[in-house]
């Protein structure tokens, strides 16, 4: 076939040096010329490998303090030469240059220098110009050359190198695109630093955004929709059990992960999740407990859903846990004898939350472009409350604020109701606010629950009275809501009429 190219020849330019053994080892094996220069031809020397230096093919040595060692005509004339065009190959011979066929690459590590601190002087010598222009020649040609733009793709290569040496059109194509990809999240990184770009500043915070690589799902939202996920999943989440997550699966965990910072720090709470909503949440003395609870607000919805912990799953909670039928588990951690029970459910996915930060800002798509913006992390404290009725309930503040927490991770226009640390039930989604109180009032009569002493969180302020009224006919004693409408004063009198206690943060929550 013409679309297969041999391996013959191959330049290798390292950082990290980890890996690198098996390659070469297999390229010593098929015969291929080794190209390199500085500390990874002195390392592939070490391991027992022939080595043609770079220099020798260029006659200039390393320069600049190894600023400049690759750059000459002679190396990229090697790689972006076309083995079928008649005048590139006339000037191959006509200035003795060298084909290569394969490029290996692990660029400097800018931005674990800039992660961890380093010096600005540090930082700008891990900018690296040799190997990116290495792996963009590399991948504009990769009709003939082979690029591995990175030490994540070397078991790509050790593949190649293991079959036969030789490579298919299609395998070259998809090198070259995943060398671009990782050229521009490169240089999108010193772009952010240098720039220093922020919202603030009324520029992308690319820092934040920026995702490092693509991962393949088995289909988007419905199975007639392709799907990818970008991004470092494993900073965040580690698998430890079960089948790999689909695009709803994503969408479920990022809803949990979110909710549950609001809970770091208090006693042990757990929330189930459907549809990105929470359907049950508790808080309570063990995480068996809260499970229990979290689980009574809404069991039939529970079927399915995502659940997540802030506390390491133990064996009590577990086996409360394996009797439902739940997609995916998440926690800072599992005791060996409750991942012994889950992780009985072969499909069942089991992940370990990271210490990672979530990032700053948010982004989706609009019409032909992007939304972005800044990450809802604002959480009004007890003592920044306004309380704007005659009556005041301090005894309801903490139910307030666990409903508060919930109200600002439910879709728009949502109320939430909680009582004694536990979701009774929420109105989602819906078009009006009045909607969404009815639909919470009857879901929650629905499982059971006597609403008389709840305590109620909008995401958004109440136009009119009808809400405030509709929730002390249910049995709510105290609201919380931002405040700001012009008919403020028409809940806060139909409070007083009624001896609800209302408070204000002067904070929206939505969430479409």
């Amino acid at each position: 076939m013409t679309d297969i190219r041999h391996i013959k020849t191959a330049l290798i330019s390292v950082f990290h040096k980890d890996g690198l053994e098996p390659i070469v080892a297999e390229l010593q094996r098929l015969g291929v010329t080794i190209y390199s220069t500085g500390g990874t031809q002195k390392a592939i020397e070490a391991m027992g490998a022939s080595v043609v230096p770079v220099e020798s093919v260029t006659d200039y040595p390393s320069i600049l303090g190894g600023r400049v060692k690759t750059l000459h005509p002679k190396v990229f004339g090697g790689i972006l030469n076309r083995r079928n065009h008649e005048g590139d190959q006339a000037q191959m011979v006509e200035y003795d240059l060298p084909n290569i066929d394969l490029v290996v690459v692990d660029l400097y590590p800018f931005e674990s220098t800039v992660a961890g601190g380093g010096s600005e002087t540090e930082i700008v010598e891990k900018i690296d110009i040799g190997g990116i222009a290495l792996i963009r020649g590399a991948a504009k040609n990769y009709n003939d050359v082979v690029i591995i733009p990175s030490m994540d793709d070397y078991g790509t290569l050790l593949e190649v190198l293991k079959r036969d040496g030789t490579t298919t059109l299609d395998e070259r194509k998809t090198l070259a695109a995943r060398g671009f990809r990782v050229s521009s999240h490169y240089d999108t990184m010193i772009h952010a630093h240098l720039s220093d770009t922020s919202l603030e500043s009324g520029k992308v915070d690319t820092l934040n955004l920026s995702v490092p690589e693509a991962r393949a799902l088995r289909y988007g939202e419905n199975p007639h929709q392709l799907g990818q996920y970008f991004g470092d999943l494993d900073g965040l989440l580690k698998p430890l059990h079960g089948k790999a997550l689909s695009y709803n699966n994503l969408l479920d965990v990022d809803a949990a992960v979110q909710l549950m910072e609001e809970f770091q720090n208090d006693s042990p709470t757990f929330a189930i999740l459907k549809h990105n909503n929470a359907c049950g949440c508790a808080t309570r003395p063990t995480l068996a407990e809260a499970y229990a609870d979290a689980l009574a607000g809404d069991p039939t919805s529970a079927f399915g859903g995502v659940l997540i912990a802030n506390r390491p799953i133990d064996l009590n909670t577990a086996n409360l846990i394996h009797v439902l039928f739940c997609e995916v588990v998440i926690a800072p951690g599992f005791d060996e004898d409750a991942f012994a029970v889950l992780s009985q459910k072969k499909n069942r996915i089991l992940l370990e939350r990271q210490p990672g930060a979530l990032p700053k800002a948010t982004v989706r798509s609009a019409l032909n472009g992007y939304l972005i913006q800044e990450r809802d992390n604002d959480m009004e404290a007890i003592d920044t409350w306004t309380c704007t009725t005659e009556a005041n309930r301090p005894e309801s503040t903490a139910d307030l604020l666990f409903a508060l927490k919930l109200v600002k991770h439910t879709k728009s226009n949502t109320v939430v109701f909680a009582k004694n640390g536990q979701l009774l039930a929420s109105g989602t989604g819906q078009t009006s606010r009045v909607d969404a109180l009815k639909q919470a009032v009857e879901k929650a009569q629905g499982f059971g629950f006597d609403l008389k002493g709840s305590s109620m969180a909008s995401d958004a302020f109440f136009p009119f009275p009808d809400c405030v009224e509709l929730a002390a006919k249910a049995g709510v004693t105290a609201v919380i809501q931002p405040g700001g409408s012009i008919n403020d004063q028409k809940s806060i009198d139909a409070c007083n009429d009624l001896g609800l206690a209302m408070y204000t943060t002067g904070v929206r929550h939505f969430r479409h």
